[in-house]
């Protein structure tokens, strides 16, 4: 009886293993709040934004309609760089790391003009980052 390659299979192995870990990157938004900053991972996408740079934290119920320079769309997820159409001569990129488009998204504008859009797929742990920032908002003015 022949034996079969057991490097093809260590190599389909380490194939499914890097798409499952790929698949959970990108499934949710993943943060860490630090004393002074705020870092998001999203599949390829991190941000890191210090509490000193917000200007603003706002409630939208519906991000404005943008052109999509690279990123996805997935049933309820938009994830990626975007620019705003209204905006298009300028190359101001807007990031949007939303799990569900139907819930509220958290709009944040820092150093005095970029924007940045996320939601969780949970609507409270939304709530708890909205107000967390808030108040670092208010404590610095």
């Amino acid at each position: 009886m022949k034996k079969g390659f057991p490097f093809w299979n260590v190599v389909m192995v380490l194939t499914v293993i890097v798409c499952l870990m790929a698949f959970l990157a990108h499934y949710k938004n993943w943060t860490k709040v630090e004393q002074d900053k705020l870092k998001i991972l999203s599949g390829f996408y991190y941000k890191k934004i210090s509490y000193a740079q917000l200007d603003s934290v706002l409630w939208i119920d519906k991000i404005p309609p943008m052109e999509r320079l690279n990123g996805f769309s997935a049933w309820e997820k938009e994830k990626g760089i975007f620019r705003e159409f209204k905006d298009s001569l300028t190359d101001k990129k807007v990031n949007v790391y939303v799990d569900n488009l139907s819930n509220r998204k958290i709009k944040l504008v820092y150093n005095d003009s970029l924007k940045f859009y996320m939601n969780y797929a949970d609507s409270l742990k939304t709530d708890q980052l909205f107000n967390l920032l808030k108040q670092r908002i208010d404590s610095a003015q």
